[in-house]
């Protein structure tokens, strides 16, 4: 990117822990390796990935706790110093967005969701946390500040100058919510490794769901139809809703816990189809599945509706319900669709492709500015 002189550019996002919202401050820091990523808290991982320039907050010793002190993130974000930048980049679905940037500078939002648990999924939080032993402490904090929290995220988000969508839906909701019109860059996804020649050959059988086991996921939507339909499925990951799930489960389902790398590549691979079966703002884990040549059985709604061609890379089911699943599942021929072309197909996702779409994008908001 290049201008009458190279930008000075920040970066800053909400913390650094793992994740989909990672990776996209991971491409960011490729396209401006110079840059500072200022965020709340950070893992040591996080920090070796992104070369040293990590700066984080006072927050940073406080841990685990760190994930009941939204009000102190605000603290902090709001009073970042980020002068002498021409252009900061804020990745955030919760507080990062709340910068002030001084007069002059550029500051452009990409926006992962309208902060979930004060809006979307404020009642899905209310109802699984998530924070094991400590749930009660956070539904009683979150009932008490939700009102005044909801004022500030909306005058948060009015801040950048410009916001960026990680999908149609995401770019509905910051409509909905913030009353912000967006453009869409489809997030980065690490698509290659699911790509290996001799996993595109193998031999396909049965269905595959992946990911951490939450309430929200819906992975008991997968579990009970293939129970009730004797099909045979292979459940991937840990979490919370691992017991319940061992529970419902039948003698068709399989669970392998965590896995490595390699194992996940290769059940992807040898699957007939991969299963994402709830509303999901983008959709990593159904493009890495498509990566590997698999087609995905998806429910109609959220970031899936951005990657699902019917017939060519997957189909949709249109009710949250395991009979509505069970149907596409009963009724899904894996030899209609060419994996082949389901793994080039792909490729339009990569971390390539988002680091030149967001490339273009900022270099003509530079010029405009300039």
């Amino acid at each position: 990117m290049t201008n009458a002189r190279k930008p000075k550019v920040a970066i800053v996002h909400d913390w650094l822990v793992g994740g989909g919202a990672e990776l996209v401050v991971e491409q960011l820091h490729k396209m401006f390796p110079d840059a500072p990523i200022y965020t709340s808290y950070s893992t040591r991982e996080w920090r070796e990935r992104l070369d040293g320039k990590v700066r984080t907050s006072w927050l940073q010793p406080l841990g685990r706790l760190r994930k009941f002190l939204g009000p102190l993130r605000i603290l902090w974000f709001t009073h970042l110093k980020l002068k002498g930048y021409d252009l900061v980049i804020s990745s955030s679905g919760a507080e990062a967005k709340g910068i002030k940037v001084p007069p002059g500078t550029l500051h452009v939002n990409y926006c992962h969701a309208p902060t979930h648990y004060y809006w979307s999924r404020y009642n899905e939080y209310m109802k699984h946390p998530g924070l094991g032993k400590l749930n009660w402490l956070a539904r009683i904090g979150l009932r008490l500040l939700v009102a005044p929290l909801r004022k500030w995220d909306y005058k948060a988000a009015q801040r950048p100058d410009y916001i960026v969508a990680n999908s149609t839906h995401i770019q509905k909701e910051i409509q909905k919510y913030y009353g912000r019109y967006s453009v869409v860059i489809h997030p980065p996804v690490y698509l290659e490794r699911f790509q290996r020649p001799e996993n595109l050959k193998r031999p396909r059988k049965g269905f595959v769901v992946s990911g951490r086991q939450t309430p929200y996921k819906r992975f008991d939507l997968a579990v009970e139809a293939c129970t009730k339909y004797g099909l045979p499925l292979t459940v991937i990951g840990d979490g919370p809703d691992h017991k319940r799930l061992r529970a419902m489960a039948g003698k068709t389902i399989t669970f392998l816990g965590r896995v490595s790398d390699e194992v996940l590549e290769e059940e992807f691979a040898s699957a007939e189809a991969l299963i994402f079966p709830n509303l999901d703002d983008s959709g990593i884990t159904l493009l890495e599945g498509m990566a590997a040549g698999t087609p995905v059985v998806a429910y109609k709604a959220g970031g899936a509706l951005d990657y699902i061609l019917p017939g060519k890379s997957g189909k949709f089911f249109t009710e949250p319900t395991a009979d509505s699943l069970g149907t596409a599942l009963k009724n899904f021929d894996s030899t209609r669709y060419s994996h082949s072309a389901i793994a080039v197909y792909a490729r339009r996702f990569s971390a390539e492709q988002f680091r030149k779409h967001m490339t273009m994008y900022l270099k003509r908001l530079l010029t405009e500015q300039s």
